[in-house]
């Protein structure tokens, strides 16, 4: 599924850029990340398969970080710009089932949504802020 979705979202980009003369490289950034979240997500719920209390959180966190294209194309909120705090919030909602079940919050939210909040803004910098190397990165693959 990841090296899919990579090869996927450098092909869009090339659609995007040459059928439809809507070039925008730094976008790679939202899916390269969504890749890496949601392999490393699965990648350890694989490894902590014997452990279902690590297990259920990070596949429910893997299948989470991949709601941000979802989210992004319902246009009526708020020009599709929040699609990161809504998928958090639906990461919130494990949290929130865990206070109430557990009267605690698991570790693995303890340290997975903390992470993801803190690439998410990288990865929002680098869409948005397009640093001259991203871009010049990001045109490279798209060549």
């Amino acid at each position: 599924m990841v090296v899919l979705g990579i090869a996927i979202a450098l092909i869009m980009g090339r659609f995007d850029a040459v059928v439809l003369h809507q070039p925008d490289p730094a976008f790679l950034s939202i899916p390269f990340y969504d890749m890496v979240a949601f392999g490393t997500c699965v990648g350890l719920a694989i490894s902590w398969r014997k452990k279902p209390e690590l297990h259920r959180r990070l596949l429910f966190i893997a299948t989470c970080a991949l709601l941000d294209a979802p989210f992004g194309r319902v246009l009526y909120i708020f020009n599709h710009a929040l699609f990161y705090p809504l998928l958090d919030g639906v990461i919130l909602l494990g949290v929130a089932r865990d206070l109430i079940v557990n009267r605690n919050i698991h570790k693995v939210y303890r340290v997975a949504l903390p992470l993801m909040i803190l690439l998410q803004g990288i990865t929002i910098y680098l869409w948005r802020g397009s640093p001259a190397w991203w871009l010049k990165f990001c045109q490279n693959l798209l060549a």
